[in-house]
């Protein structure tokens, strides 16, 4: 196993965590007492490798080079596009706004600490402001189908710990799910495999 890095909660990660677990636990993912097992709540990594690892315990194994790489290959994507979907983040900023804001956001919710300044307040406005153009299925397939790409062209990134991707997917089809709902466009992306049940 390679390095673990620094945790810390951030703005965002406890408020997430919390929801998540929840929903977890209603849809038979995690134990009905997952709120009290440190490998679960915890924000590093498990070391058992039979365990999932929970998407507020990624940044204990990527860090934050990876992320930032992750995050870098997707805006290059993004900034490829078509007008319609690359000209709304154009308006907000150039490329290196977006790859410094989302990935501070994903740092926050992984474990990383306090990255990203104005948590859940900041990301609601961005999407009902900035974003709300794209905030609909076919701006949500694009997003979710250049993610989807960007994941497996980094594949090499995550070899070294194969419950690395799942968490990642299942971070996203968290936020996805979320935003479908918020917005009111149907959610049918699929990232790849997810976390498998928690083995108790």
């Amino acid at each position: 196993m390679t390095q673990h890095f620094p945790t810390a909660d951030g703005f965002m990660t406890g408020r997430i965590r919390s929801r998540y677990i929840k929903y977890a636990i209603e849809a038979g993912l995690l134990p009905s007492n997952a709120h009290d097992l440190p490998e679960i709540k915890g924000l590093t990594a498990p070391a058992d490798q039979n365990q999932p690892i929970q998407f507020w315990q990624l940044f204990s194994r990527l860090g934050p080079d990876r992320i930032v790489k992750i995050v870098g290959d997707f805006y290059v994507r993004v900034y490829e596009q078509e007008p319609w979907f690359k000209d709304v983040f154009e308006a907000v900023s150039g490329i290196g706004h977006h790859i410094n804001t989302q990935a501070s956001m994903w740092a926050d919710c992984m474990g990383g600490g306090p990255y990203y300044h104005g948590g859940e307040f900041r990301l609601n406005f961005h999407h009902t402001h900035n974003a709300m153009a794209l905030m609909n299925a076919k701006g949500a397939t694009l997003w979710a189908d250049l993610m989807k790409e960007t994941l497996d062209h980094n594949d090499a990134l995550f070899r070294f710990d194969p419950r690395i991707r799942p968490a990642i997917n299942t971070f996203l089809s968290y936020f996805m799910d979320k935003y479908a709902t918020d917005f009111g466009f149907e959610n049918g992306f699929d990232f790849g495999p997810v976390n498998p049940k928690f083995k108790t």
